[in-house]
């Protein structure tokens, strides 16, 4: 078992608790339903996190990109260290909303705080500023449910023509210059986009006007600027949109491209198109700039990369919180769980729920940054 194999990994930790290392080590975790000693559990879990102070609740808010992500982590933590953390997974817009009007501990957003919402976040942030720690990375997967295809290869101007209405059919010629051996169907396309503000739509739209500027007329942003197509709420509202539309296409992250939906390779101009992997997508934010001032650590993507195997529609989602300024009462929790997600532990879970780990050099200042916010 997974937990077992964690827990054993935290007992031997356990003997180097006195190290300060381990203030960045993962939050290890018990299988509480075997009937063991809560104790020792308890102990096994101490000698793998640094706990502190933290105590109570956590309401937080943001991307739905990383869901899947947070509930993996929060599992974990919450077993270590009794924290109850809510994280709504509104979307980005929902969550930096959030944010700046002082509700959650921390929001999550696919997109880097603009400078009009970095000066609200003062409002809330006693002396201090809502500042961005990259926390997740991963593919965005253009998901598609098309009958008899199981294998798709799709190039940004034809992503931009399909999501601006002006590519309306499945058989379609400039498809089918991509796919030469695929028997496309002459089937309606049922193109969905979000309705909510999200960052996985920046990221998605920031790709198309990287890449196919003269394809892609609009300006990029969390609100969808396309006309026509169909809404969903939501990467998980997407996702089933896809699942259950004959047809249908959309952009959701890698993690939710599953139970019936195959996800679209990326002819980027390399030698071959390149698939929506963790790994393909670890190539390409590997090359990521930190563009942040500060202790903000913000990032600048490559998303017109034609990179041997670098999958180029990818996202980075930040964890925002003051550097300083939090409230007293969430400090010590926010603080020992972005410390637990930023560790090797917390990072090498990622891959496992389809997710890329943040480059070392960048999660290092993360783990740095964490350690000063007060």
């Amino acid at each position: 078992m997974k937990l077992q194999r964690m827990n054993r990994r935290a007992l031997t930790l356990g003997a180097l608790a006195v190290s300060g290392a381990l203030a960045l080590t993962a939050c290890g975790s018990d299988d509480t339903g075997n009937g063991g000693d809560s104790s020792a559990s308890a102990t096994a879990q101490a000698g793998s996190i640094k706990c502190d102070d933290a105590k109570g609740q956590l309401l937080a808010d943001g991307s739905s990109a990383q869901k899947n992500a947070i509930d993996a982590w929060v599992k974990q933590f919450s077993a270590a260290c009794g924290v109850q953390i809510n994280y709504k997974g509104g979307g980005s817009g929902a969550g930096v909303t959030a944010f700046t009007q002082g509700q959650v501990a921390f929001a999550g957003s696919d997109s880097a705080l603009k400078p009009e919402e970095v000066e609200a976040s003062k409002q809330v942030c006693s002396g201090g500023q809502g500042i961005d720690l990259p926390m997740v990375g991963g593919p965005i997967a253009v998901g598609y449910n098309v009958p008899g295809v199981d294998k798709l290869v799709l190039d940004a101007a034809t992503l931009a023509k399909i999501f601006d209405s002006k590519i309306t059919n499945w058989n379609d010629a400039a498809i089918k210059k991509l796919n030469p051996d695929v028997e496309l169907p002459d089937l309606k396309i049922q193109a969905f986009h979000r309705s909510d503000e999200s960052g996985t739509t920046d990221n998605f739209t920031k790709y198309l006007i990287a890449s196919s500027p003269a394809n892609w007329k609009y300006e990029g942003g969390k609100a969808w600027q396309a006309k026509g197509g169909q809404s969903a709420s939501g990467s998980s509202g997407v996702a089933q949109q896809v699942k259950q539309t004959s047809g249908a296409i959309s952009y959701m992250e890698l993690s939710y491209a599953k139970d019936g939906i195959n996800a679209v390779s990326i002819d980027t101009g390399a030698s071959a198109p390149v698939d929506a992997t963790v790994e393909n997508a670890t190539k390409a934010i590997g090359a990521a700039q930190v563009v942040g001032t500060g202790k903000d650590l913000s990032l600048k993507l490559d998303y017109a990369t034609k990179a041997e195997g670098a999958y180029p529609i990818t996202l980075v989602t930040y964890e925002i919180v003051c550097d300083k300024g939090n409230k007293a009462d969430t400090l010590p929790a926010t603080k020992a769980f972005l410390r637990y997600i930023a560790s090797e532990d917390g990072q090498s879970v990622l891959a496992d729920s389809g997710y890329a780990p943040i480059p070392a050099d960048i999660i290092a200042k993360v783990r740095t940054t964490i350690e000063g916010l007060s």
